[in-house]
């Protein structure tokens, strides 16, 4: 983004050089671009939560976690004061350098079809994970662990009534 583009976005910033100058120091000198000085690395969790949140917009995905039990301990969990709710709950990723692998498990709600959401899940999942991090999603599986049966109680809902 140029400097003057920054400028036009709202909370946008630029940071100006030591020198005051605020200029972009060219490639050739100091070795490269200042993007290629340094490394950066993204946390496991930090995928897991994108990716979480991304799998549960989609419609038709009811919740995240594999067995009712699980999704109950998560519910008694979110209860404890000061504690929120885990967005990566029913996600595992393995995240390498460029590229990340991602393991979703997912409640569907009745009626919808299970492939359907599975693709968009996928496909919402890879497009959020690579577009906030740059990594390279080579997988999303996915595996449906429940279906949430209409008038069906929420494991979860009984602990957030008490």
């Amino acid at each position: 983004m140029s400097e003057n583009a920054a400028h036009n976005q709202p909370g946008a910033s630029v940071r100006e050089r030591p020198d005051g100058e605020g200029e972009k120091p060219s490639a050739g000198r100091r070795g490269g671009s200042p993007g290629s000085r340094g490394r950066t690395t993204i946390a496991d969790g930090v995928v897991e939560k994108i990716a979480g949140l991304a799998a549960r917009e989609v419609m038709g995905v009811h919740a995240m976690g594999g067995t009712g039990m699980a999704r109950t301990f998560g519910a008694v969990r979110e209860r404890v004061p000061g504690s929120s709710r885990s967005v990566s709950q029913g996600v595992k990723v393995e995240v390498g350098e460029t590229q990340t692998a991602i393991d979703l498990d997912i409640v569907i709600d009745y009626g919808v079809e299970i492939a359907d959401v599975a693709g968009a899940v996928r496909e919402y999942v890879i497009s959020a994970v690579e577009r906030m991090t740059g990594l390279e999603v080579v997988e999303v599986n996915i595996a449906v662990s429940d279906v949430k049966l209409p008038g069906e109680e929420d494991d979860d809902s009984q602990s957030q009534l008490r």
